[in-house]
């Protein structure tokens, strides 16, 4: 429940006073429903209207407030003239103009011999000095009425700042005086106010500075939220620390067959990832842990060697991948080693239907089927496991929290293990996955040889052509990537195959196309014929993303590369790094450049460390975004900032450890605030979902 505290703060946008069903729409796209949500939508800058100087001294597009004196009205001859008032402070005459305006009620607001605070902007027109509709108009005995400075917030159509800062005067209003929930000391170090000053102080910025990310206010603002993220964090991690679990103790019998079977050693990273999740299933609680590894730093064979523990235990083992592309991949790669040691493996996607998936679905309740590799078919209620220990979930961050826990609900005491290849800066591992363990290859295959990235304009596309051209004829395979972007998806299709039927007047029936429009069937033939060696040249979307595993491939250009992430440039350049030959990646782009993209370009140029490439990537872009989009499973702050707030992470990650060691049920005075912050930054919904893990 909700502490009453925070009832005001949580009711409808609709319920402040001047905000009807229309324009509470309108506020509900730009920020949210709530007056939270207000409280949180901060200003980007501010108009300063301190101005202080004469009229005879304004400048011409400058703002300029002062007093002034009525001295007549010019009414207009006609209804195409604006009306106009002339006005003056004692150095220079103004003429205030009005378009299409009532004169009765501007003789009224503006009577001759009257004096008003007025603030808007100077033109100087034919010699004179105008100003069209002034932004404010007080009364000389009322100058308080007049904003010095006023925050300007981001809008949308339809909402102006007057009625933004109308609406936020009432916001803070609702704001109740909240108990302290910070350590007394850290306030002091800091340099703190409270946290009903620090919101006043946000929304009331008198300079430029306190405008910035690292303003005393928004610190201490950044810091609560960070704190309550990881205080959610590590409650529901000492939750599922003491949620029973099942020891998967397995006889090593089938693991010591694999790795007799394999062509090739496994790292030393290999190695201690894998002791790292064996500890994990060893232990009384289940296991929620998250391994991070690079493009074709190994991932898939240390996940078949930990399911063979379930294996050996008599258990099942099931492993979830985001698209069919990449469970056909796995079901390829597993189904070939698990064949040779007796591990019975089968696929679940879409696409099986009928006889063959009411017999799939019957030997898998029955125990017949050891590993089960899937899409969100899995998900399906009529999917029944006899015995489900261990769930690995590939590309989590494609699969929303609420997915994985209905795979998890499949089993008993299900062990969950989330790989990604998305490297992850260590500041969101900490903010996104803090409620997991955490493991991270970081070596390569030996023999693995570096990609040489070249960075050219499209206007040197004939040269590339002709490049390639030479390439193919030597049995080469390769990618041509054209980009995607969601708000323009007919546009950039368009332009994917319009460069494929370019292509293929060039070099014939060698060219495949794929796209995220196709049917699966039609993707996965494609595929087929890229894999096989029939097509060598293949036109892409970014489909070919995650996982797609054709070691010929050794060739990837991609076309406006200045429109992709850091981290969606990282994991296509990371499909050409499957085989044992020296690969080529040519980064293609358009004018104008900008400086972002600039520095996107020169860092792909310069390393393929994927950690290394996240940590840029986080700097370039800030904490609004992670890594290329907007994925569902991360959360973005609304107050801190990731590329500012570092420290204030790592100190709120030791302060909330501290907090849970000394009162583990949040029960003492500051325990009860605790509760409150919370609440207040809606993590209390979080607690109750995050157990998916």
């Amino acid at each position: 429940m909700r502490p009453s505290i925070l009832y005001a703060m949580f009711s409808p946008i609709s319920t402040l006073s001047g905000v009807g069903p229309r324009y509470a729409k309108l506020v509900e796209n730009l920020c949210g429903s709530k007056i939270i949500d207000l409280l949180w939508h901060l200003p980007v800058n501010i108009i300063d209207r301190r101005c202080g100087v004469s009229l005879s001294q304004a400048q011409n597009g400058q703002l300029w407030t002062g007093k002034v004196r009525v001295i007549e009205h010019v009414p207009p001859k006609t209804k195409k003239h604006p009306y106009r008032i002339v006005v003056e402070d004692g150095s220079e005459q103004l003429i205030l103009t009005f378009f299409k305006t009532y004169g009765d009620s501007l003789t009224k607001q503006f009577p001759v011999g009257g004096e008003k605070i007025i603030s808007g902007k100077i033109e100087i027109f034919n010699g004179s000095l105008q100003m069209a509709h002034p932004e404010y108009v007080v009364d000389a005995t009322t100058p308080e009425q007049m904003p010095q400075v006023e925050p300007v917030y981001p809008l949308t159509a339809g909402v102006t700042n007057k009625m933004m800062n109308k609406l936020q005067k009432q916001a803070l209003h609702c704001v109740p005086k909240m108990p302290e929930w910070l350590d007394e000391n850290l306030l002091k170090a800091q340099g703190w106010s409270d946290f009903n000053t620090a919101l006043c102080q946000v929304h009331q910025p008198q300079s430029y500075a306190d405008l910035q990310p690292n303003s005393s206010a928004r610190r201490r603002l950044a810091y609560d939220e960070l704190l309550a993220n990881q205080l959610s964090l590590a409650i529901v991690r000492g939750r599922l620390k003491k949620q029973q679990g099942r020891m998967l103790q397995g006889d090593g019998r089938l693991k010591e067959k694999l790795q007799n079977m394999l062509p090739f050693a496994l790292t030393n990273a290999q190695k201690r990832v894998i002791a790292e999740i064996e500890s994990d299933l060893l232990a009384p609680y289940r296991m929620s842990r998250l391994l991070q590894g690079d493009v074709g730093s190994g991932k898939t064979i240390v996940a078949l060697m930990t399911m063979l523990n379930a294996v050996e235990c008599g258990a099942q083992a099931a492993i979830m991948a985001p698209t069919e592309i990449l469970a056909q991949q796995h079901a390829e790669t597993m189904s070939e080693l698990c064949d040779e040691i007796g591990v019975r493996i089968a696929l679940l996607t879409g696409s099986v239907k009928g006889k063959a998936r009411v017999q799939l679905l019957e030997r898998l309740e029955k125990g017949e089927i050891d590993i089960l590799i899937g899409t969100h078919a899995l998900f399906t209620e009529n999917v029944k496991f006899k015995d489900l220990a261990y769930i690995v979930v590939d590309e989590q961050h494609r699969f929303g929290v609420r997915q994985r826990l209905n795979l998890s609900e499949k089993g008993q005491n299900v062990d969950v293990l989330v790989m990604t290849a998305t490297p992850i800066p260590r500041t969101l591992v900490l903010t996104q996955y803090g409620d997991m363990e955490y493991s991270k290859i970081d070596e390569l295959p030996a023999g693995r040889k570096p990609v040489m990235t070249t960075v050219m304009p499209l206007t040197k596309i004939h040269a590339v052509v002709e490049a390639l051209q030479r390439k193919l004829q030597t049995g080469t395979q390769a990618y041509w990537v054209c980009p995607l972007v969601e708000e323009s998806e007919k546009i950039d299709l368009s332009a994917a195959t319009e460069r494929y039927e370019s292509l293929q007047k060039i070099f014939g029936n060698i060219v495949g196309l794929v796209h995220g429009k196709m049917k699966e069937s039609e993707k996965n033939a494609v595929m087929e014929d890229f894999k096989s060696g029939k097509i060598r040249l293949l036109v892409s979307t970014t489909v070919i993303e995650v996982g797609v595993n054709v070691p010929a491939a050794t060739v990837m250009i991609v076309e406006h590369a200045e429109r992709f992430g850091l981290a969606q440039l990282h994991q296509l350049r990371g499909r050409i790094k499957r085989g044992q030959e020296a690969s080529s990646c040519i980064l293609m782009y358009g004018f104008p450049l900008s400086e972002v993209a600039r520095a996107r370009l020169n860092i792909m140029r310069q390393t393929e460390d994927g950690f290394l490439i996240a940590e840029e990537d986080l700097k370039l872009r800030g904490g609004g975004e992670i890594l290329g989009t907007r994925q569902s499973g991360f959360n973005s702050f609304r107050l801190a900032d990731m590329s500012q707030h570092t420290d204030l992470l790592l100190t709120a990650t030791k302060d909330a450890a501290l907090i849970l060691n000394q009162d583990p049920n949040l029960q003492s005075a500051r325990g009860e605030a605790l509760r409150t912050l919370l609440y207040l930054f809606e993590r209390d919904e979080m607690i109750r979902t995050y157990k998916a893990g």
